[in-house]
Parts: C-alpha cells; structure tokens; sequence
C-alpha cells in the first residue's frame, strides 16, 4: 500500500505543473518534467508525440496564458498512488483557449516528484473571448 503522507508532494508537484502551464516560465520546466518525459495526445493530424525538449521548446516560444490574460482554470480530479515514488494524477486544465484532460505519471527522481509522462486530451475549445 502506499504511504499516503506522500499525497501532499505529489500535490506540490501538481500544482508546480499548473503553473507551467499558465506563466510558461521554462526556468521551472527541469522542477515538472523528467528529462526523458514523452508526451502524447491525438490532435485533428493524429497522434502528436513530443519530447520533453520539445515541448520545453514549444513553452518557450509561444505566448503564455498569463501574457494573454487568458483565464486560469485547473483541476486535480484524481490522484493515485501506485507505490511511495510513482503516481498518476488526472487533471483538467485550461491553456490558453483548450481545455484539457491530462493524465500526468509522476516517478519519484532525486526527491523531487516529475513527469515522466503526459497523456493529453482536448476536451473542449472557448471562443477567443470566452
């Protein structure tokens, strides 16, 4: 079974996630994403697959929620433990104007909780006002 004390880093590293997602701040990228992350997703051309440099990249070239105004939104709708160093937590944030259902695995590297693997799903898109 596994220690549930571990809950409140996993959240930490959740919420470190969140703000990723939001300022785009790379500076924090290394304290989110393992360097071998992969991430996956289907999108209207089939299935997208980045690396972490890649999206690390992408982060860093493209204007943040937070420059944009853009409204913030995140959810933690569940975590689950799989052992004292993995996890998986399932989210919804918004980035931008998409709303998006993640699957995020979380390993337990050097103390610190990273993804090492991220599931996305557009689960819907908003008007550029909205």
């Amino acid at each position: 079974m596994a220690d549930i004390a571990v809950h409140p880093s996993v959240i930490a590293a959740v919420e470190r996630y969140f703000d990723l997602m939001f300022d785009s701040n790379v500076e924090q990228f290394d304290r989110v994403f393992a360097p071998t992350a992969r991430l996956h997703g289907l999108r209207e051309s089939g299935l997208r697959v980045l690396t972490a440099a890649e999206y690390r990249e992408l982060l860093a070239t493209t204007p943040s929620p937070q420059s944009k105004a853009a409204p913030r939104h995140q959810e933690i709708l569940l975590i689950d433990l799989a052992s004292p160093s993995q996890a998986l937590a399932k989210v919804r944030v918004r980035i931008d104007q998409t709303l998006y259902l993640d699957y995020l695995c979380f390993h337990l590297i050097d103390g610190e909780w990273l993804v090492t693997a991220k599931s996305f799903h557009i689960e819907s898109r908003f008007l550029a006002n909205g």
